[in-house]
C-alpha cells in the first residue's frame, strides 16, 4: 500500500537537510519547502562552464551538468565527508561479499510514473550497457534486480566494499523507462527525479528547468531555472558583474578582484590541475623525456602566478582538500633517469573553459621549451578537445580533474585514469603494477587502509612520470549578493537545490 501523498510530503521534508545540507551555501539556506514564503518563486539564473559535450547524456562528462542543476540523481548521494548518503534509496544492507540490498523511498518520475524497483533496475543495467561505460564502473561489472516491497538488489562479479559510495556517481542516474525509448539515446528531459525538471534545450548554448513540483525531497524555493552555457571566464564574470546571471560557476582567478567580495564565494575542492603525458606514443612514451618534462615544471610558478594564490601547488594526484592524504602520502620510486630533450617536438592541448588553464600551459610552454623541447601549444574548446586527447593525438595535455566526481573513492579514479582498461585515462598509461596495486585497493574495505592501498598505487603512477601534478584549485563561484542557499560543494557535484532562491 502507498504512502499518502501528504505523508510522503512531510517526510520528503525532513529527509531533504541530509542532501541539500550537506555543503556550505552561498546564504541562509532557510526553509527547504518554498511552501513557506512567497509564492512559487522566482527563476533561476545560472552560467555553467562547460556546454554539453554529449547531448546531455547521464553516462559521459555531461552528468555532472544535470546533478549541478538539480537534475538527476541515484540511489545514493555523497555528504560532505564523502561518505554515502540516502537518496533515492532510504537505506541498504550488505546481504554478503557481491551483493547488497537498497530499499527504495517513495518517489516519482518527472514524467508522472512512480519509481519502483524495476524500473530502478532496468536504469542500472541500461548504464552498465553504455559506451562508453560511466566512469564508476571502470573495471566493476554490476548487475540489478528487482528484488520485491521496493527493493533492488545490485551484486558484483567481484566483492566491492564502497559500492553504495559508487552508486552516487552522477554517471548512474536513475531515468524512467521514457528515457530509453530512442535506440542509442538516453533523453534526460522531464525523465529525471530530481526538483528541477529539465524541459528544453538550445543546443550547447542554453537550458530550460522548471520546477517538479513532486519531488521526494519538497517543493523547491526557485520556479526553476533559465541556464546558459558560456565557455567563456571572461564572459560569465560580466554576466554576474551586469546582472544578467544570479550564478556563474568557475570565476577566473583574473576576474574574481573585480567582483564585489560579497558575490565571491571560494571553495576547496578535490580538483587537481595536472600535465598529463602521452606514455602510449610519440616524444613522452620515452620513460627519461618524461623525467625531463617533470624536472623542468616549477609548480609554484602556477599556483602563486596564474592561480594569483587561490590554488595550492601540486603534491599528487590527491590534494590538500582531501585532508585524510597528507599523512599517507608515499613517495615515488623507480623513476627513469632524466634525459636531455635535444630539441624533441611536442604538441602540447588544453581547453579553455577554465580560463587559468590555457594561461597555465602557457607558462608550462616556456618551462619546457627552457629545458630543451620545442612545444606547439594546441588550445580548444573542451567538447573539441577531449576525443582526441583520449585518443591519443597529443603528446601532453593539461586538464583539470576531481579526483573524487564520478564515484567518491579514491581508488575508482585511479582505476579510471590510470590503468590499461581505464576509460578516462588521458595520460594513456598501461602499467601493470600499477593495475595490480589499483585492483588490490579495489578489493579493501576497510576505509583507512583502502586510502593507503590508493596512496601506494598513486606512487607508482608518479613513478612512471605519467602525470605531473600542478595545482590543486580552490574554485571561485560568483552569487549574486540576493541569492541564498547555493551548494558550495568540495565535489563539484551539487550547485542548485531545494532550498537555493532570490
Amino acid at each position: 500500500m502507498r504512502t499518502p501523498r501528504r505523508r510522503r510530503l512531510l517526510v520528503g521534508l525532513l529527509l531533504s537537510p541530509l542532501l541539500t545540507g550537506c555543503f556550505a551555501s552561498g546564504g541562509d539556506d532557510g526553509d527547504s519547502s518554498s511552501d513557506a514564503g512567497s509564492g512559487s518563486g522566482s527563476r533561476l539564473r545560472v552560467a555553467l562552464a562547460f556546454p554539453p559535450a554529449e547531448n546531455l547524456s547521464p553516462y559521459g562528462a555531461d552528468a555532472t551538468l544535470l546533478s549541478r542543476l538539480g537534475v538527476t540523481e541515484g540511489l545514493t548521494a555523497l555528504d560532505a565527508n564523502g561518505s554515502p548518503a540516502p537518496a533515492l534509496a532510504e537505506s541498504w544492507t550488505r546481504e554478503d561479499d557481491r551483493t547488497w540490498l537498497f530499499t527504495l523511498r517513495e518517489a516519482t518520475f518527472q514524467d508522472g510514473t512512480d519509481v519502483t524497483a524495476p524500473t530502478v533496475a532496468a536504469a542500472l543495467t541500461r548504464a552498465t550497457r553504455a559506451e562508453p561505460e560511466p566512469a564508476a564502473l571502470t573495471g566493476v561489472t554490476l548487475t540489478a534486480k528487482a528484488t520485491g516491497d521496493g527493493r533492488v538488489s545490485v551484486t558484483t562479479a567481484e566483492p566491492d566494499p564502497v559500492l553504495p559510495l559508487r552508486l552516487s556517481s552522477p554517471g548512474l542516474a536513475v531515468l524512467a523507462p521514457k528515457a530509453f525509448v530512442k535506440k542509442g539515446v538516453v533523453d534526460p528531459v522531464g525523465t529525471a527525479t530530481g526538483p528541477f525538471e529539465l524541459t528544453r534545450t538550445t543546443g550547447a548554448t542554453a537550458a530550460t528547468l522548471d520546477r517538479f513540483d513532486d519531488y521526494w525531497g519538497g517543493r523547491a524555493q526557485s520556479a526553476g531555472i533559465d541556464a546558459r552555457f558560456i565557455a567563456d571566464g571572461t564572459a560569465r564574470a560580466n554576466a554576474l558583474r551586469t546582472g544578467q546571471v544570479d550564478i556563474a560557476e568557475s570565476i577566473p582567478v583574473a576576474q574574481a578582484a573585480s567582483l564585489d567580495r560579497a558575490t565571491r564565494r571560494e571553495t576547496a575542492t578535490a580538483r587537481t590541475t595536472s600535465l598529463h603525458l602521452n606514455t602510449r606514443t610519440g616524444v613522452f612514451k620515452d620513460a627519461r623525456l618524461r623525467a625531463a618534462a617533470r624536472a623542468a615544471v616549477d609548480t609554484s610558478a602556477l599556483a602563486d602566478g596564474v592561480h594569483e594564490g587561490h590554488a595550492d601547488a601540486g603534491q599528487g594526484i590527491y590534494g590538500p582538500a582531501l585532508t585524510w592524504a597528507e599523512g599517507k602520502r608515499v613517495q615515488p620510486t623507480g623513476r627513469a633517469q632524466a634525459t636531455a630533450p635535444e630539441g624533441a617536438s611536442v604538441t602540447l592541448a588544453t581547453y579553455d573553459n577554465r580560463p587559468e588553464l590555457p594561461e597555465a600551459a602557457q607558462v608550462l610552454k616556456q618551462q619546457l621549451e627552457k629545458a630543451g623541447f620545442r612545444v606547439k601549444l594546441e588550445v580548444r574548446e573542451y567538447s573539441r578537445l577531449e576525443g582526441d586527447a583520449l585518443a591519443g593525438k597529443f603528446d601532453a595535455l593539461v586538464a583539470a580533474r576531481n579526483t573524487m566526481l564520478d564515484s567518491g573513492d579514491p581508488v575508482s579514479v585511479l582505476a579510471s585514469d590510470y590503468t590499461c582498461d581505464g576509460g578516462y585515462n588521458l595520460s594513456l598509461l598501461c602499467d601493470r603494477k600499477v593495475d595490480r596495486a589499483v585492483a588490490e585497493a579495489e578489493g579493501i574495505e576497510d576505509t583507512a587502509e583502502r586510502q593507503d592501498a590508493a596512496m601506494a598505487a598513486e606512487a607508482l603512477v608518479l613513478g612512471d612520470d605519467a602525470v605531473v601534478p600542478l595545482v590543486h584549485q580552490r574554485i571561485i563561484t560568483g552569487v549574486d549578493a540576493g541569492v541564498q542557499g547555493v551548494l558550495l560543494d568540495p565535489y563539484e557535484r551539487t550547485l542548485v537545490g531545494t532550498g537555493t532562491r532570490r
